[in-house]
Formats: structure tokens, sequence, C-alpha cells
């Protein structure tokens, strides 16, 4: 990638600490049945979500070697010549593979991707238009090199969907609901895709970020991060960037937006970033839990009463991530579409 270009350049008070802060106290939750029950853990993700929005899971059953396997394969993907890389290269209209120029909060990030759907073909609205009914088919896009890339995320996203739909059952049951009262959602036309993530070692690692503060839009991410580690959580009580340090051979997991709405803000979708650094390059895979392109995204009706009101109007996730996915190519003039413009005038 060269030396910084300005579009990579933070504003001042976005830029990253020279001096980092280690999380203590991110919770690590062991899934092993001998370890806890349902509900042991549903009463340990609750007070993770609640709290951080933000937890690691151990013995979670994803065979090491799926992982392994993937992460082999990614390296030798990234490590081709851009031009070979550029083969997959996606754009407005085939949103899938290979990407080396995404703005996050209208800075561009310090990284390249290859964006992989899960469900194929993946279906979604062609504009945002709320009036436009028409949809589009998303298909994968593969490249030659490394020839195993295709086998290797597809068996990690089948190993990795089971934990992502677990997650979801403990959180429902957190939440006072049957395990298996999310999974509607999810039943048909899932939006899910997952995203291999690399980060070049930068010159100026103190004014990029490998991907500037967002929160993720979707339900919950399945996150897997290597050794080098660069992942920042904002600390709900005090807004302090706190650094992730890695656990081998654990998954990161985060809830997002959509189940910030579905629980009526008991639980918060949190901002996060990744720093980059000018000696190491950096690998991670994330798995992004999506529903339906035509779920309506609002207030789970069991949780709201006469003293619980909605929060939060609704919204067509499918609509919404349109909107999300146009604004990662192009640098816009206004701020991306995000939950709390659908937040209720108090």
């Amino acid at each position: 990638m060269g030396e910084v270009d300005p579009a990579f350049i933070q504003d001042p008070e976005h830029r990253p600490r020279l001096v980092v802060i280690e999380a203590e106290g991110i919770p690590l939750i062991d899934l092993s049945p001998a370890i806890s029950t349902s509900e042991k853990l549903a009463r340990e993700i609750g007070g993770a979500c609640s709290e951080w929005g933000f937890f690691q899971v151990i013995n979670h059953g994803v065979p090491l070697e799926c992982r392994q396997k993937l992460e082999s394969a990614a390296r030798k993907f990234f490590g081709q010549d851009v031009e070979e890389k550029r083969k997959v290269r996606r754009n407005e209209t085939s949103v899938l593979g290979y990407f080396d120029a995404e703005n996050t909060k209208n800075v561009r990030d310090w990284k390249e991707v290859f964006d992989v759907a899960v469900q194929e073909p993946t279906v979604v609205p062609v504009s945002t238009d709320p009036t436009d009914d028409r949809v589009v088919e998303w298909f994968n896009r593969w490249p030659l090199y490394p020839s195993e890339l295709r086998e290797a995320c597809e068996e990690y996203s089948r190993e990795v969907e089971k934990l992502a739909h677990k997650m979801l059952e403990l959180i429902a049951l957190s939440l006072g609901l049957a395990a298996n009262s999310l999974n509607v959602y999810f039943k048909d036309h899932q939006t899910t895709f997952m995203r291999l993530n690399h980060y070049p070692p930068c010159p100026s690692p103190a004014l990029a970020l490998g991907v500037g503060r967002h929160k993720d839009g979707g339900a919950l991410t399945v996150l897997a991060q290597d050794e080098v580690g660069g992942l920042e959580v904002r600390k709900k009580s005090d807004g302090e960037w706190i650094r992730v340090k890695p656990t081998p051979g654990a998954f990161i997991i985060n809830v997002g937006d959509i189940v910030q709405v579905w629980s009526n803000d008991k639980y918060e979708s949190v901002e996060h970033r990744v720093m980059v650094n000018s000696e190491k390059e950096r690998f991670s895979i994330a798995f992004f839990l999506n529903p339906a392109h035509y779920t309506v995204v609002k207030p789970l009706d069991e949780l709201i009463d006469e003293n619980n009101a909605p929060k939060f109007k609704s919204y067509n996730w499918g609509k919404f991530m349109t909107h999300r996915k146009d604004s990662a190519f192009t640098k816009q003039n206004i701020e991306n579409i995000q939950t709390h413009h659908f937040r209720m005038q108090e």
C-alpha cells in the first residue's frame, strides 16, 4: 500500500493512542457442557452483553484444524500480487470477492478483504428505495489460487454457523425467550457473510486504522483473530478504547445492532475498531450472522409492555444493509445510516 495517502488519515480526535490499554474484564466464557448448563451460560452471556457487548468463548466446538486450514489459505491468497487478487475484485454490482479500498466513517481503511456469502445465492434488494421491491442475487467469486480456499471457506462457515446459532439461542434465553425464538429470522434467505481480513504493516500507525470506529449492523459477529491482535472496544462505562488481547483458540463474539433493537436497548451494539502496526501484518476472520433481507427489525413484542415502551422504529434489514454496502464503495458527504436514525424521540 506504500506511504500513507491522505485518504487513510483519521481526524485527530479518532487517531490511535500511542499507549495501549489491554482489556481486563471482557468475559471469557467456557462453553463446555461439562462446565456449564444452558441456564448458567445464558446468565453469563446476558451479563456480558449488558456490560460489554463483547465476550470470548472457548471449548466452542469449532475444530482447530478447520480454522487453521482457512487461515493458511487466506495467507496464500493475500500473499499474491495485487493484480492476481484484483481478478476477483468486487464492485457495486458484484459485491463479493476481493476489495482493497473500503471506507469506514468516510475514511479509507488500511486493509484488504475477501468476502464470501454463506448462502448462495444471497438475495438482497436492488436499491435502498422503500418502494422498490426488486431483488438481486449475489454469487461468490473464487480465485484460481489457492485452490483449497473455497473448500476451506465452506467448511469453516458451516462450523462457525453452528456456533453463531448456539450463541443466538443463549442470548434468547438470557432475554427470557424460548431458545429457538430468533431462529425464524435466519431460516430462509439469510444474508450472512464471512470476511477474510488482511492488515499489512502500516508506515504511520498513529495516523491510520485497519478499520475505523464502527458498530456491526447485523445480529451478531463471530471473530477469529491471530496472535498479533489489534481489535479495540470502546468501553461502555467510560468511553475508553480497550485492546482485546488474543486468547489462543478462542472466538470473540459481539452483539450487533439488530440484537440491540430486538432487546430494546437491554443489550448494546458497541463501537470497536482495528489498530495496525508498522512491523507485523495481521489476519482475522469475521463471520457476520444476518437475517433474511425481508426481515423487519423492531423491538421484540415479547419484551414490550407498559413499563418498557419501544425505543426504536421498525426498519427493513435488506434496505439498511444495501445502504451500508453502497457507502463502503463511495465516500459520502453525510454519516452512513445507523440504527440511531430509527430511535424513537423521547
